[in-house]
């Protein structure tokens, strides 16, 4: 029999503050993380707002010295592994040789440390090279953010990063998920981290028009998924990390099922009929071993851009049947943006504590809801009893990928 893969604990380190409480209750809130970017000069830019982290302080994870190299998302990301651990009541140091050799550390994010790069490119290109990190390169790279966390916590079991875009997160739990199941861990670190808030992101994804541009007076109104006035995404950032084991003794929920394909369309275009998102769905179901019967809450990718949102719930009406204008869901970008790779971990925490609370974060910002979008969405949050849990993401490279979680 296949053991259960549970969840002992969650770490976040969202716009709206630092730790899962402060999560959970900015989301039921409908509390947006949206504002004017400050943390560089945004002059020139069509677009000036971001979701970024906020009051989360790096110097009470890292030295100002170790700061200078290594990205931002590397003590967002240990802020949030601290937390998960410190949930599930596992302190690193007091394990085993053989604990730590059991115990992995899987992360999804899509653009790593980007700002770090951008950044030590900026010193070059200034003609200030003499004052760029030695660790450049390696601290560049995707694959180092779990380094960062195995070495901090001293984690000996396989440190891997997951990089596939806007669904890297759910993959990467997907993966704890297998890694779990085939007993080559007993434990994993596992989430989702990205921090792209830059200036050479926010220029990039304007090019590509898929940015929201419509609200810059009014950042918080600015995010508006399955609204007829969305126009884009609001680009986010931050760090969600939870701690899956097989068969624990502490057991917040349970990773039962994953799924993911590819549409093999367009290198930034889904498929306009929603076939492959709505086949990664029933993949993580029979997973699960349930139905779509069994879906009780949908955690939607809804980035706001106009095809997504259509194509998302084509697919949902593909999977779902008649049911999916009736089952409770709901899309927290309009209150985070979108943190590119970590939105699938973002989502999947934020399902673990509100099925927890019997609760249904909204929808904020559905003030005149698209008839092509007609999914149970609210702009108010909700009471809610689902035991089951949907996560869907949908990406870059036509990707596709879905979780369900489930209540003990």
């Amino acid at each position: 029999m296949t053991s259960r893969i549970t969840i002992a604990g969650a770490g976040s380190v969202a716009p709206q503050g630092a730790g899962a409480p402060r999560y959970l209750e900015a989301l039921l809130a409908g509390e947006s993380g949206v504002r004017g970017i400050a943390h560089f000069d945004t002059s020139g830019l069509a677009v000036r707002i971001a979701a970024c982290a906020r009051d989360f302080d790096p110097l009470r994870i890292m030295t100002e010295h170790d700061l200078k190299h290594v990205g931002r998302v590397v003590p967002m990301a240990i802020a949030a592994a601290t937390e998960a651990l410190a949930d599930a009541g596992v302190d690193p140091a007091k394990l085993s040789l053989d604990e730590r050799r059991r115990f992995a550390v899987v992360l999804g994010s899509g653009g790593g440390a980007m700002e770090f790069l951008e950044r030590q490119y900026g010193l070059w290109f200034t003609g200030k090279d003499r004052k760029a990190s030695v660790y450049v390169v390696p601290s560049s790279t995707p694959g180092n953010l779990a380094s960062e966390l195995s070495m901090r916590f001293g984690l000996r079991g396989p440190s891997h990063v997951v990089t596939t875009g806007c669904t890297s997160s759910t993959d990467a739990l997907g993966y704890a998920l297998m890694l779990l199941r085939s007993g080559r861990a007993d434990r994993v670190l596992a989430g989702g981290a990205d921090c792209t808030v830059t200036r050479g992101m926010m220029e990039g994804l304007s090019l590509m028009g898929i940015l929201a541009s419509r609200f810059q007076a009014a950042p918080a109104r600015a995010s508006r998924p399955l609204d007829r006035a969305r126009d884009g995404f609001v680009l986010g950032e931050g760090a969600w990390m939870m701690v899956l084991e097989r068969e624990g003794k502490r057991v917040l929920a349970e990773v039962a099922g994953y799924g993911a394909t590819c549409d093999a369309h367009h290198r930034v275009r889904m498929a306009e009929d929603g076939e492959e998102p709505a086949r990664a769905m029933a993949e993580a179901c029979a997973d699960a071993g349930i139905g779509p019967d069994g879906i009780g809450s949908v955690w939607l990718h809804g980035t706001a851009t106009p095809l997504n949102d259509r194509v998302e719930t084509r697919a949902l009406k593909l999977f779902l049947g008649a049911r999916a204008k009736d089952v409770p869901m709901t899309a927290i970008k309009s209150m985070i943006g979108h943190p590119q790779g970590a939105c699938g971990a973002a989502a999947a925490v934020a399902a673990v504590l509100a099925m927890r609370a019997r609760a249904l974060p909204p929808t904020i910002n559905l003030e005149d809801p698209d008839p092509e979008c007609d999914l149970d969405c609210s702009p108010r949050p909700r009471d809610c009893g689902a035991r089951t849990a949907l996560v869907s993401t949908l990406g870059f490279g036509s990707k596709n990928a879905a979780l369900v979680l489930t209540m003990p």
